[in-house]
């Protein structure tokens, strides 16, 4: 079985160059699952800049379902898989609801999506369970700042949370970066 490593921290305190560097030290062949769906140009802007900074020689996979049986299958070949990241994936489940009126939410519109996004990260750690490689999780704590004023901020926030939680339950390490800084929680 081989060894899962979550690593979460707000914005731009250095959660991707701490998963890069720790994949790197794992001497072998790296596959970078990237779950960003560039959108608009910012966003496009944003998936540049990181293929940019990842060495040349690494593999990508570039979606944000199936992510356990893809890290089940492709494990085999990988000393490790670098999956950047599960807030994306999360936001990308979101917007795949379009009954959901996102100008005026209701609370209970959000417990199919959540659901949803549940069914999601236990296939990941199914897959994440029965794989050889080491698989680095980029995540973001969104918990640490100011109560969201709006309801689809608060539950996205929540579900983000209780994701984190669940994957940091079964994580055999957690980091949480401060300012560039890791710190090694579990």
């Amino acid at each position: 079985m081989g060894k899962s490593i979550l690593i979460t921290g707000g914005a731009r305190s250095g959660k991707s160059g701490l998963a890069e560097k720790l994949a790197k030290e794992l001497d072998g062949d790296i596959l970078y699952i990237a779950t960003a769906v560039p959108f608009d140009e910012e966003m496009k802007h944003r998936v540049k800049m990181h293929r940019e900074s990842r060495p040349a020689e690494w593999d990508t996979y570039e979606g944000y379902r199936g992510l356990g049986e893809v890290i089940e299958r492709e494990g085999k070949r990988y000393k490790g898989i670098l999956l950047d990241c599960i807030t994306v994936m999360i936001t990308n489940i979101f917007l795949e609801f379009p009954d959901i009126d996102y100008e005026n939410p209701r609370f209970r519109d959000f417990e199919k999506v959540e659901e949803e996004i549940r069914k999601e990260v236990e296939n990941l750690m199914t897959g994440i369970m029965k794989t050889e490689a080491t698989v680095l999780m980029v995540t973001n704590e969104l918990g640490s700042g100011v109560v969201p004023e709006n309801v689809l901020a608060r539950v996205f926030r929540d579900i983000a949370g209780r994701v984190n939680q669940a994957i940091a339950r079964e994580s055999d390490e957690v980091y949480l970066t401060v300012c560039g800084i890791p710190v090694k929680v579990k």
